[in-house]
């Protein structure tokens, strides 16, 4: 469990409250966070990062586009980051946005108010640590 040391994840979450949240617990296992509040911003730290292990996503988020457009975006042929893990954390978990989601590919989509944090971090690094050893 300890492999999660050195990782980093992009968090794209437009609560500042629950994106601080986040970023002090996953910081604690070691890893380096970034934190995005829209598709935008998390596109261009996306440019300026050389790695990314991990993406934590909000399906609703600040600006016109929501986490279906940004997955939509790395998932693109030819895009550097298709591989990447992501998991999207959200309140609304309507039967067809978690299935798009599914169908783009991503690792896992938490429903906030089923899960704790500390769970979902939990999940998260686990999901993490198995990827680095297959």
């Amino acid at each position: 469990m300890e492999n999660t040391a050195d990782k980093t994840i992009l968090v794209v979450e437009d609560e500042r409250p629950l994106a601080d949240a986040i970023r002090m617990k996953l910081e604690n296992y070691g890893c380096d966070v970034t934190v995005a509040r829209t598709v935008e911003q998390a596109l261009n730290y996306l440019s300026e990062l050389e790695v990314v292990d991990a993406i934590w996503l909000d399906h609703y988020l600040l600006g016109k586009k929501n986490g279906l457009d940004f997955v939509v975006e790395l998932k693109k042929e030819g895009s550097q980051w298709a591989k990447v893990p992501i998991f999207v954390v959200s309140n609304t978990a309507s039967a067809d946005k978690v299935q798009s989601y599914i169908q783009l590919g991503i690792n896992k989509y938490f429903v906030k108010a089923n899960h704790k944090l500390e769970n979902i971090i939990s999940e998260v690094k686990e999901s993490i640590d198995k990827l680095e050893t297959e």
